[in-house]
C-alpha cells in the first residue's frame, strides 16, 4: 500500500477516533497551548527560510 492509498483509506469516522484521543491525553485546556506552540514555530520557521533566501541572494550580488 502507497502513502497515497493510505490518505484516501481515512475516512470521517478514522478522524473523529484521532480527535476524541488527542482530547483524552491532552485534555480541552491544553490543546490551545499547544495549537499555540505549533502555530508560533512554524511562523518562526517560515520567517528563518525567508532570511536564508535573502542572504543567498546579496551573496550572489
Amino acid at each position: 500500500m502507497t502513502i497515497a492509498n493510505i490518505f484516501l483509506a481515512i475516512g470521517p469516522w478514522q478522524i473523529a477516533i484521532v480527535v476524541l484521543v488527542v482530547l483524552l491525553l491532552f485534555g480541552g485546556k491544553k490543546i490551545p497551548e499547544l495549537m499555540r506552540g505549533l502555530g508560533s514555530g512554524i511562523k518562526e520557521f517560515k520567517d528563518a527560510s525567508k532570511e536564508d533566501e535573502v542572504s543567498e541572494e546579496t551573496k550572489k550580488e
